[in-house]
């Protein structure tokens, strides 16, 4: 597998960093395949510079044997940098692997502010690679940080999975099964983690599961009346 993060790369009125991640999937040479795109929420302070709640993105991919991180990246710079919106300061991360010191500095940033230089050294230190695309380039920390948080299996909102479009028109209330259709491993109650299997859910405006043990999981809430509901609505956790 192969694990590819990005981060702040828009400005405020111009398309996000989850647009930006369809792109580059969209882009996708061959001998990769999207297994998972995720969004991570990264420390929302005032200290930390960002343009609307501070996540970034990362991807999941299969390579085909033989095939490496390094292949994708001239595709990778080549689409951000015609994505590249004055003002911004995008951040590449991409690896084979990704070392457990990794997912604990993707922790760090969920909770602290961390500097440029920190994410630098880890990511040299460790064999990993880094760049910044423009601007103060202080994207590499969130990019950096979306690599260690999808490589724990823990983390993320789920913002595409092959075979959805975009725009997508799968919302409002669906059945079960053709939630499970469009990917989603499982379905359990946010609140008590139950298995749910019957009934219809209210997805929202879109479909947006959680990563957790390595699947993909949509958190429901009951809205329905009596003892065995089988009206649920989605619960839409980081």
């Amino acid at each position: 597998m192969i694990y590819l993060g990005v981060d702040d790369t828009d400005m405020p009125g111009t398309p996000g960093t989850n647009q930006l991640a369809r792109r580059l999937i969209a882009a996708l040479p061959a001998g990769f395949g999207l297994r998972v795109a995720l969004r991570h929420q990264l420390f929302f302070d005032s200290r930390v510079p960002y343009t609307s709640k501070n996540g970034s993105a990362s991807l999941l991919l299969d390579a085909a044997p033989g095939r490496r991180a390094a292949d994708l990246l001239p595709v990778l710079r080549r689409e951000m940098q015609q994505w590249y919106q004055p003002g911004s300061d995008p951040g590449l991360c991409a690896a084979d692997r990704v070392p457990v010191v990794i997912g604990e500095f993707g922790r760090r940033c969920q909770r602290e502010v961390v500097r440029q230089d920190e994410a630098r050294a880890l990511a040299r230190a460790h064999g990993v690679h880094l760049e910044g695309l423009g601007g103060t380039e202080d994207g590499v920390i969130g990019a950096l940080a979306a690599v260690g948080l999808l490589a724990g299996g823990d983390d993320g909102r789920v913002v595409h999975l092959p075979g959805w479009s975009w725009p997508d028109g799968f919302a409002g209330p669906q059945r079960l099964d053709a939630v499970l259709r469009r990917g989603v491993d499982e379905i359990r109650q946010a609140t008590g983690d139950e298995p749910v299997t019957d009934g219809v859910v209210d997805v929202g405006k879109h479909l947006r599961p959680s990563f957790r043990g390595g699947r993909v999981v949509l958190f429901v809430e009951p809205c329905g009346n009596g003892a065995t509901p089988t009206a649920w609505r989605a619960v839409k956790l980081p």
